[in-house]
């Protein structure tokens, strides 16, 4: 009775509900049935392997492994050979190889496709800022062209002196007479 009168004062109903699920807080770790794995650490090993698969390191122990493999199961005595003339277990082996390794090399090209993507999207960025910048610099270029024009250059200076001194020469020449009445 008396959590029937607690649950009446706080509101809430008859009904019991399910406890208040914190946002703030992360979940708890639930049982799954699939391990756990961590993608990039994955992702770099695929790499690793699809890397050394293209050496010619890898082709070299892998023919040396082979030859090693027919040799021993033609000439070893009967009792030691582990795989007879078709060579049916090696076929398998080869055929497991494989089928790990093309998983393993396109999981690699995907992770390198996505890394020649952000790169392209940088460089497209910093292009467009290039482009941009230079745009700017070409409108303060002509702006400044345009203002040389107005401003007076050396030769023009040079000129206007000329005809000042040119003007002055002439007044002394021909001195006004109210200029000479003066002193």
């Amino acid at each position: 009775m008396r959590s029937k009168t607690a649950a009446s004062s706080t509101g809430s109903t008859a009904l019991s509900r399910s406890p208040r699920v914190r946002l703030d807080q992360p979940r708890a770790d639930r049982r799954r049935v699939l391990p756990v794995y961590d993608p990039e650490a994955f992702g770099r090993l695929s790499e690793r392997v699809a890397r050394f698969l293209g050496t010619g390191r890898f082709i070299v122990y892998m023919t040396l492994v082979i030859i090693v493999w027919v040799l021993w199961n033609i000439f070893a005595p009967t009792h030691l050979r582990f795989d007879e003339y078709p060579f049916i277990f090696l076929t398998l082996m080869l055929s497991l190889q494989a089928s790990y390794a093309a998983p393993l090399i396109l999981l690699a090209q995907n992770r390198q496709d996505d890394r020649d993507r952000v790169n392209l999207e940088q460089d497209r960025k910093q292009n467009e800022r290039s482009i941009a910048d230079t745009e700017y610099l070409t409108r303060e270029i002509a702006a400044l062209r345009m203002g040389l024009g107005e401003v007076a250059t050396r030769d023009w200076i040079r000129s206007e002196f000329q005809d000042l001194i040119k003007e002055m020469d002439e007044r002394r020449l021909f001195p006004l007479e109210s200029d000479e009445g003066d002193r």
